[in-house]
């Protein structure tokens, strides 16, 4: 049980370092224009066309990273720091999110699989962390409570490395198209990718963390009767 402990101590320092890694090298690179002072949306726009994608709505939404797409009504939504800012950070997340509408142009399986998710990892969400401290409190008279609830995190933990290729392909996309659409030159375009690159290690440990998570839940219901 204590390594368990351990272990989550661990995931939960290193998720905090990179987060706040991200953040300074966002906060970095958002003090960089691009180089033909497009925005975020500019930026957006461009690697649509150039990738003949249509039907793709841009939108700019309020909040900080609140930034995704949405493949139900094909909308790409942009923070409003994002949307308007004429940075290589912004250019960074706004061609990310275009990455994942050439995923979906494509039918890229991860990404269907990974939407088709959602409304399950929704609801699981919800009740959840309920069900999980009842049965930790009730471990000994009520096992099965606490069964459910590792059932309920094991689909949360599915959904984080089921999007851990959705992000990385995405990224992977943007670097593509960055390296020649003029977006950028021979200096910018290295920070926009290490922009993307941190952005991708915060998948990686949110997942690695989950399933961190999971495994102590695991413990707690296999050492019940110690």
């Amino acid at each position: 049980m204590l390594v368990g402990f351990v272990i989550l101590i661990v995931f939960a320092l290193a998720s905090w370092l990179i987060s706040n890694q991200l953040k300074r090298r966002f906060e970095e690179y958002s003090k960089i224009p691009t180089s033909n002072g497009m925005s975020g949306k500019d930026v957006a726009q461009k690697m649509l066309r150039d990738n003949g994608i249509p039907g793709v709505t841009i939108e700019s939404v309020e909040g900080k990273l609140t930034d995704h797409y949405n493949p139900a009504n094909k909308t790409i939504n942009l923070s409003e720091a994002v949307y308007y800012g004429q940075n290589v950070a912004a250019a960074a997340v706004a061609a990310h999110e275009c990455g994942h509408a050439l995923q979906h142009a494509v039918a890229y399986q991860w990404l269907g699989l990974r939407s088709n998710l959602v409304p399950v990892v929704s609801f699981t969400s919800k009740w959840m962390q309920w069900v999980l401290l009842a049965g930790i409190l009730m471990v000994t008279t009520f096992p099965a409570i606490l069964l459910a609830g590792i059932f309920l995190f094991a689909l949360t933990t599915l959904f984080s490395f089921i999007t851990l290729p959705v992000e990385i392909n995405a990224s992977n996309r943007a670097m593509t198209w960055i390296r020649s659409s003029g977006v950028t030159n021979s200096q910018t375009q290295l920070q926009a990718e290490d922009a993307l690159k941190w952005a991708g290690y915060t998948y990686i440990i949110a997942a690695l963390g989950s399933l961190a998570t999971l495994l102590y839940y695991v413990m707690i219901f296999l050492g019940r009767r110690d």
